[in-house]
């Protein structure tokens, strides 16, 4: 359908207004004999409280206690069938008044109202005749909205700075009369007048909230069908599921109602909200229009009316999970089909194989060998050994070089650190070494650094670097000091 420059409004030509009239939900609930009875129910029980889901057998209660009393006026033959089958009909696709579904983990089915109904439902509030029409707050409304647009579009610094200007000086103007004593009071007509648009637009705001999680939920619907039939490749079906979502995260709606939900989802708005929810109603002119007493808690509406949008955009990605899921998981059972039936026809080939080549592997890529790259033939070295009879006897040999070998106690290490730990949460390694010297020199120091990568809890800190020192024996029999610079090592409890 074409849409005029609004973005909203229809064209109303001929065609459109017929194929409206034949397919729309809205027409055709205005347009059926129970349009009294679904209206009056469902504005009742799901637009009034704000309801968005109500389980079936809760619901077909609450329509038969209506079946009920309207029988009793207008005689048994009224509404002859149960509670159960109206609500059924009213959910299926030739009405389409109610959305029927089953909630995940659930038998039982769910009904909600579909955004036609509630359109329909609105509409009609709107005939009723109202004892005071405003038209104040309506203008303002506009006139700040146009100025908003205006000055938000203005890419010319020096004219922004100029009507910020103008704007404090108004401010302060408005402060020295307020400051002087001239104290301009709203007066009981423009305080009813603001109200009332303000619980219209608090209406509009609901209704659009099922609006958006209905065009969100046909989203769903649609990567569940393609998901159902798709027999592709799954990068190509991911890759038009994702260009779908942003499709309708990135448009105008879906950046306004992302915009919406942070604004509202403020601990500190909600508490302003409150506030001043509760200061306007107990304004005597308010109180006259004896509001809704859900209008205290409207916010919350806004809240629990947003949660709904937000858990069908993460139903869009459990399922979207659940595919890649039951995907890979097939794919993972046809290969080991596949490797099972090699194994099957192996073993049944193996006492009989087939006669001449079964199978044959074409070389992964040509080997080039050139003849000035291949080695010059080299003759074997044949070893020569000596024929030789050992005699006894003793040889003058220093043995004292096996002993002199250094051997480092790690576990005499572990202690030290360990009883480093007992009084303090964390030491160094160069407190530690400075309590108990290095005897072995660097072979100690690197079984420090092993006891800390194997048994102990060790932090590094690159940024500080660390001396540790020891003194090691030279040949002349006097010490030398030596030192290993490395990040500080923490050994920690």
């Amino acid at each position: 359908m074409d849409k005029g420059v609004g973005g909203n409004d229809l064209t109303l030509d001929y065609a459109t207004v017929d194929a409206l009239r034949q397919h729309h939900p809205s027409w055709r609930l205005l347009n059926s004999p129970h349009a009294p009875l679904v209206a009056s129910f469902l504005h009742r029980v799901f637009v009034v409280p704000n309801v968005r889901v109500m389980a079936a057998a809760d619901l077909a209660e609450t329509l038969e206690d209506e079946l009920f009393a309207l029988r009793e006026q207008l005689g048994p033959a009224a509404f002859p069938k149960p509670a159960l089958d109206y609500l059924n009909d009213w959910a299926s696709p030739e009405k389409g008044w109610l959305r029927k579904f089953y909630a995940h983990g659930s038998d039982e089915p769910q009904f909600d109202l579909t955004p036609a109904t509630e359109k329909a439902i609105a509409w009609l509030s709107t005939l009723a005749e109202r004892s005071f029409v405003g038209t104040e707050s309506r203008l303002l409304t506009l006139f700040e909205l146009l100025k908003q647009m205006s000055e938000g579009s203005e890419a010319d610094p020096e004219k922004r700075i100029a009507e910020l200007r103008k704007r404090r000086d108004e401010i302060d103007a408005e402060i020295a009369r307020v400051q002087s004593g001239d104290v301009p009071l709203m007066d009981g007509t423009a305080l009813k007048d603001r109200f009332q648009q303000f619980m219209q637009l608090a209406r509009e705001l609901l209704t659009d909230f099922r609006e958006v999680e209905h065009n969100f939920r046909l989203l769903d619907r649609r990567v569940r069908e393609r998901i159902a039939l798709w027999e592709g490749a799954k990068g190509a079906l991911l890759e038009e599921i994702m260009i779908d979502r942003d499709v309708i995260t990135d448009s105008d709606q879906g950046k306004n109602f992302r915009a919406f939900w942070d604004f509202l989802m403020s601990s500190r708005r909600q508490e302003e909200l409150s506030e001043l929810l509760d200061r306007v109603l107990a304004l005597p002119p308010v109180a006259d229009l004896k509001p809704d007493v859900r209008t205290r808690r409207v916010h919350y509406d806004w809240l629990e009316a947003g949660e709904h949008t937000q858990r069908t955009v993460a139903q869009l990605s459990q399922q979207l999970r659940r595919f890649l899921d039951d995907q890979a998981w097939l794919e993972n059972r046809r290969i080991m089909d596949i490797l099972h039936g090699i194994e099957a026809k192996a073993l049944a080939l193996r006492e009989n194989p087939p006669a001449g080549e079964t199978m044959s592997i074409a070389e992964p890529a040509a080997g080039v060998e050139l003849p000035m790259e291949r080695p010059l033939y080299a003759p074997a070295l044949k070893p020569l050994i000596a024929d030789i009879v050992l005699q006894a006897g003793e040889e003058d040999t220093d043995v004292a070089a096996l002993y002199a070998q250094v051997v480092v106690d790690t576990a005499q290490l572990a202690r030290h650190i360990r009883h480093a730990l007992q009084d303090r949460a964390q030491i160094t390694l160069r407190e530690l070494t400075e309590t108990h010297p290095l005897q072995h020199g660097l072979a100690e120091l690197v079984a420090y650094l092993q006891l800390g990568s194997e048994s102990f809890k060790t932090v590094v800190d690159e940024a500080t670097p660390d001396m540790i020192a020891w003194e090691a024996p030279a040949k002349d029999g006097a010490a030398v000091r030596k030192a290993a610079r490395l990040p500080r090592v923490i050994f920690v409890r």
